[in-house]
């Protein structure tokens, strides 16, 4: 499985699929990213999505707010950004600064804009098979999987994390039936383990799928793994538990 090739195709789509949006309707779209502090990993991420909004065509903006921000400073940025009319989508960079409220932020951007599928009513649209948007780590799985052929309906997925960021969703949308408007990878069998799950490495020997996603690097290990599975290495930087 090549992720960047995989990638690298859908980046064409995508560009093909905005350019004939904006050839229709005049109106180029645009993803405002918020960067709180310095988090040299968070750094990387927003400028890899800005370049990648500009190879597609997307306009992006990205607002660097300082460490010291407060609630409300953040908030209020939050606000305007669902009330300006040019901005289509919202992005706030994760992990943010220990002083803030995490779900407080991701529960105020409007969930129209909510591109990485945080908010409460998207996440609820997930859980019942009929997404607005997925979350952009584990539909990149979902479209890796469903591009190099791999069949998944009645297969044993096990999905070694639980974050809202990866684990769960992941779990979600495999489990889910098989829908038009997204890739056939679906109705999978699906187990989800974490930090507190006996035996895991029987449990992982079981699965014919093992997506891996705990940020721990070379956690798991051949013996793991039963013969002939597939396995997805999720590369994040935060430990889920």
């Amino acid at each position: 499985m090549d992720g960047k090739a995989i990638a690298s195709e859908i980046q064409k789509e995508i560009a093909q699929e905005v350019e004939q949006f904006t050839s229709e309707t005049g109106v180029t779209p645009c993803l405002a990213a918020v960067l709180v502090g310095d988090d040299p990993a968070s750094q990387v991420y927003v400028r890899n999505k800005e370049r990648a909004c500009e190879r597609v065509g997307i306009a992006s903006q990205l607002h660097r707010l300082p460490p010291e921000t407060t609630q409300q400073e953040l908030l209020s940025l939050v606000s305007d950004l669902n009330n300006d009319s040019s901005v289509h989508g919202i992005l706030v960079q994760l992990p943010l600064p220990s002083h803030l409220d995490e779900t407080s932020v991701l529960d105020t951007v409007n969930p129209l804009k909510d591109v990485d599928a945080f908010h409460p009513e998207n996440v609820g649209l997930i859980s019942q098979g009929r997404p607005r948007f997925l979350p952009c780590t584990p539909h990149g799985v979902q479209q890796i999987i469903d591009r190099c052929g791999i069949q998944l309906s009645g297969k044993h997925v096990v999905v070694v994390g639980r974050s809202e960021i990866v684990g769960k969703p992941m779990a979600m949308i495999l489990l889910n039936r098989d829908s038009s408007r997204g890739p056939q990878a679906a109705n999978a069998t699906v187990t989800v383990c974490h930090s507190r799950t006996a035996n895991l490495a029987e449990v992982t020997r079981t699965a014919d799928v093992l997506v891996a996603a705990i940020g721990k690097p070379q956690f798991i290990t051949a013996d793991m793994i039963k013969p002939g599975a597939v396995v997805v290495d999720v590369g994040i930087n935060r430990v889920e538990s």
